[in-house]
C-alpha cells in the first residue's frame, strides 16, 4: 500500500525504539519466532501493520510513539493484509485448507466477522468503492470476489496455477494476478515455451485472462500497479532452464528480475533484470511504488536488500529503444496493436544486466529474509522473515543513515531447522548470490521446469523434484544417482551453488528439509476421501490396476528404479527412480521429462500398471485419489 503522506514520526525515532525494545525483550526462547511476512500501512502513514506468519498475530506499530501498541491474535497463519478505504477495517487473509478473512475494527482491535476463502487465501485486495474483496485461493487456482456488505464469497474466478499476489488499478476495474508458478509441459523449448502466466479479471464481468511472461519466469511472487494505472510490475524469476548448470556467472541458471505490462492492452513491454554483472539479486519476493510513481521498490529475499528503480528513466530507456514493428497482444479475447513502446532491434533487455545502471539503487539491509513492502512517502518499510524485524528504508539518497531494523520482538533463538530454512533461502550461500536452494525449489518443492544438472551428466534434463520426504524415500534424483537426500543437499551446495559446502550448513538444511511435511490436497473433502477418490482407492490396490505395488503407503513409493517406456532420446537410462505420490496434486509437471501437465494425460497412455484396462470413469476415479494423498 502507498500513501502520499508523510509519516508522523521520523526514522529515528522509531529507531531507538528498536533499540530500546530489543534491550528489554531480550531473547525468544528456541523456536519461537513471529515471521513478519505482510505490511500495510494506514492512509496518513501514522500506524503499520505488520503480519507475523510463525506467530499467527498482526502487530500494530504506532509510528510517532515508536512502539509496537497491539497484538491481534488470529486463528491461523496471516499471509496478507488490506485496508478498507476509510481505514476502519483491516482484512486478514489467514491461510488453511478451508481459509478465513478476518475482518479487524482497526480502532479496538476486534475480529468482528470470518469470511469463509478457498485453501491457502492469500493477498486480500480491497476494490476503491470498499463493496468487494479479492482473494486468492492458492491451492484453489483461483480468486474469491466477496461482497463485504453480505461477507460471503459471490463468485470464484479460475487463476492459472498458484495465484499468490493481486493488485487493483487505482479504478477498480482490472485485477491483475501472479500466478506463482508455470502450467505448461517442462519438456518444451523456444519462444514462449515454458513461464507463469499474469491472471487478468476485468472487475466489471468478473471474466479472466491471461498475460504470458517470457520463456523461463517462475516463482513469481509479487506484483503491482504504478499510481496512474497505467502500468504493471511483476517480480520474478528468469530461470535458463535450457542451458546445462555448468555454472552461475552473469544469471547464467537463474537470473531476477521485473517484467513491465501495459495494463490497457495487458502487452509485455519487456522483462529487465534486477542483477548486476557480477552480484546477483536473488529472490525477488515484493514490488511496490512511490505514491508519486517516481521510484519502484522490489524487496529480494534471497540477498536482504531493495531495489530502488528510477520508473520515469525506466519507461524512458524502453520507449527509446529502436522499432522494428508494432506488437500485438490479447486481453479479454480481443487483439490490440497500438503501443507506445517499440519492439527491440538486436537489445535482448531480458539478457542484459546493464541495462538498469544509473537507474537502480541497491540498499542494503540489516535483517534477513525482506519479504512484504509498504512504501510511505520517502521510506520503505520491508518485513524481514528471519530476523523478526521490521526494515526501514530513507528512500532518499542523502540520507545520513538509509537504513534501520526495528525490531518486532525477542531476537530469535534459532533452531537446527530454523538455521537450515534460513540457509535454505539464502543467496549467501551462491557463488555472486545469484540464486538460493528455493530459487529451484521454492518452499522446499519444485519450480515446474526441467533442468540438465551435472549429477548426472550432461545432456539430459530431467524435472525438479520436490524436496518434501526426500530423506525419507532415497535414493534421490530422477536417476537415483545420489543414495540419500543427504548426499545430494551437498552435491547441490557443490555443483549447483558452485559454494564450498559447509557440513554445519548442510546438516542444517536436512535438518529443515526433514521438517516440511505435506499440505492436505484441495481434493480432500473436509479432510477426508471424496467418493470418487474412495473408489480410486480401492481401484489403487487391487491386483487388477497395481498401482500399490511400486507405490505401496506409506510413502507410497518401494523406492526403486523402474522402466515405465518413458526413456527419451537424451537419457541414459530407462529406469527411473519411483516417486513418492504425495502432494502429487502439487508437483505437476508429471514424470522425469515434466511431459504431462494432469494425472488424467499421464493415466491415459497407459503405460503404469493395469491402467489400460479401466474405462474413463475408473481412470477419473484412479485420478482422484492419488490427487488427494
Amino acid at each position: 500500500m502507498t500513501t502520499s503522506l508523510r509519516p508522523r514520526a521520523s526514522l529515528w525515532a522509531v529507531a531507538a525504539w528498536a533499540a530500546v525494545f530489543v534491550v528489554a525483550a531480550g531473547a525468544a526462547g528456541p523456536g519461537k519466532y513471529l515471521g513478519p511476512c505482510a505490511v500495510v500501512a494506514s492512509r496518513d502513514g501514522g500506524v503499520l501493520y505488520v503480519a507475523n506468519a510463525d506467530a499467527a498475530e498482526v502487530a500494530v506499530i504506532d509510528v510517532a510513539r515508536g512502539a509496537v501498541t497491539r497484538r491481534i491474535h488470529l486463528p491461523a497463519e496471516p499471509t496478507g493484509l488490506a485496508l478498507s478505504p476509510d481505514g476502519r477495517r483491516l482484512y486478514v487473509t489467514c491461510a488453511a485448507p478451508r481459509s478465513r478473512v478476518v475482518v479487524i475494527e482497526t480502532a479496538t482491535g476486534k475480529a468482528v466477522a470470518a469470511i469463509p476463502a478457498g485453501h491457502t487465501a492469500a493477498a486480500p485486495a480491497v476494490s476503491p468503492d470498499g463493496k468487494r474483496l479479492y482473494v486468492c485461493n492458492r491451492f484453489d487456482n483461483g480468486v474469491s470476489v466477496i461482497d463485504l456488505e453480505a461477507r460471503r464469497e459471490v463468485v470464484r474466478v479460475a487463476a492459472a496455477r498458484e495465484p499468490i499476489a493481486a493488485a487493483l488499478t487505482p479504478d477498480g476495474r482490472q485485477l491483475w494476478v501472479a500466478n506463482y508458478l508455470p502450467a505448461d509441459p517442462a519438456d518444451r523449448h523456444g519462444v514462449d515455451a515454458v513461464s507463469a502466466l499474469v491472471t487478468v479479471i476485468d472487475t466489471r464481468t468478473n471474466r479472466p485472462s491471461s498475460v504470458r511472461l517470457t520463456t523461463g519466469s517462475t516463482s513469481v511472487r509479487g506484483i503491482c500497479v504504478s499510481p496512474d494505472g497505467r502500468y504493471v510490475y511483476a517480480v520474478h524469476v528468469l530461470a535458463r532452464y535450457h542451458l546445462p548448470t555448468i555454472q552461475v556467472l552473469r544469471g547464467w541458471m537463474n537470473g531476477n528480475a521485473m517484467t513491465v505490462i501495459e495494463a490497457a492492452t495487458g502487452r509485455v513491454v519487456n522483462t529487465v533484470l534486477l542483477d548486476d554483472p557480477d552480484e546477483g539479486a536473488a529472490n525477488p519476493w515484493d514490488v511496490a511504488c512511490t505514491a508519486d510513481g517516481r521510484s519502484i521498490c522490489v524487496s529480494h529475499a534471497g540477498t536482504h536488500e531493495l531495489s530502488v528503480i528510477d520508473a520515469a528513466g525506466l519507461l524512458a530507456r524502453l520507449r527509446a529503444m529502436p522499432m522494428t514493428g508494432f506488437s500485438s497482444a490479447f486481453l479479454y479475447g480481443e487483439p490490440f496493436y497500438y503501443s507506445p513502446f517499440r519492439l527491440p532491434s538486436g537489445d535482448d533487455v531480458a539478457n542484459n544486466l546493464t541495462f538498469l545502471v544509473g537507474l537502480r539503487r541497491r540498499i542494503k539491509l540489516e535483517g534477513k529474509g525482506p519479504r512484504g513492502l509498504a512504501v510511505v512517502g520517502a521510506t520503505a518499510y520491508a518485513a524481514e522473515y528471519f530476523s523478526d524485524t521490521l526494515a526501514a528504508a530513507n528512500l532518499d539518497r542523502n540520507a545520513p543513515k538509509p537504513v534501520t531494523s526495528l525490531a518486532l520482538g525477542p531476537k530469535p533463538v534459532l533452531t537446527p531447522e530454523r538455521k537450515g530454512q534460513v540457509h535454505f533461502h539464502d543467496a549467501a550461500l551462491c557463488f555472486q548470490r545469484w540464486q538460493s536452494c528455493a530459487s529451484c525449489h521454492p518452499e522446499g518443492r519444485m519450480d515446474g521446469l526441467n533442468w540438465d544438472l551435472l549429477n548426472d551428466r550432461a545432456g539430459n534434463p530431467n524435472n525438479t523434484k520436490s524436496l518434501l520426504l526426500a530423506h525419507k524415500t532415497p535414493p534421490a534424483m530422477s536417476l537415483g544417482v545420489r543414495p540419500t537426500a543427504e548426499a545430494a543437499v551437498r552435491s547441490g551446495l557443490e555443483k549447483i551453488l558452485f559454494a564450498p559446502p559447509s557440513e554445519e550448513q548442510a546438516a542444517a538444511i536436512d535438518a529443515y528439509l526433514k521438517s516440511l511435511r505435506p499440505v492436505p490436497s484441495p481434493r480432500l473433502a473436509n479432510g477426508r476421501l471424496s467418493a470418487a477418490a474412495r473408489r480410486g482407492k480401492v481401484l489403487f490396490e487391487s491386483e487388477r490396476v497395481g498401482c500399490g505395488k511400486c507405490h505401496p503407503p506409506p510413502w507410497y513409493t518401494d523406492l526403486l528404479a523402474h522402466d515405465v517406456g518413458s526413456r527419451g532420446p537424451l537419457d541414459p537410462s530407462a529406469a527411473f527412480d519411483t516417486p513418492t505420490l504425495i502432494e502429487l496434486w502439487r508437483t505437476a509437471p508429471y514424470m522425469h521429462d515434466g511431459h504431462y501437465t494432469t494425472i488424467e494425460e499421464l493415466l491415459s497412455e497407459g503405460k503404469h500398471g493395469g491402467v489400460e484396462k479401466l474405462d474413463p470413469h475408473e481412470l477419473r476415479d484412479l485420478a482422484e485419489f492419488v490427487l488427494s494423498l
